[in-house]
């Protein structure tokens, strides 16, 4: 039975890791959206008067573009340790707060 907990044990870290890749690959892709819509918005609005351009504009501010940068810097920015190092591993709660703050 402890060996079965054990093998259990290894397969909730392994699914955390998991999670965690998907978070972070979440994260990369919605920040990569994000700057292919600036640059198409930027194409678009050569074309557009200058009335319609800030109608269409639903941009995260610069306050989500620091945090990004706090946390690439190793920092955490979720609730339950803002601003500790993260010593080296990625935190399933900052990387769910980043996908849900853009």
């Amino acid at each position: 039975m402890e060996q079965r907990i054990g093998e259990l044990y290894e397969q909730l870290g392994d699914l955390k890791n998991q999670i965690a890749d998907l978070l972070e690959m979440n994260h990369r892709l919605s920040l990569e959206n994000h700057h292919l819509r600036q640059r198409l918005d930027g194409i678009h609005s050569d074309e557009m008067p200058d009335s319609q351009q800030d109608e269409g504009l639903n941009l995260p501010g610069e306050g989500h573009d620091n945090l990004a940068r706090l946390y690439d810097e190793g920092f955490h920015i979720c609730n339950l340790e803002f601003g500790s190092p993260r010593r080296n591993e990625d935190c399933m709660f900052c990387l769910d707060f980043l996908s849900h703050t853009k």
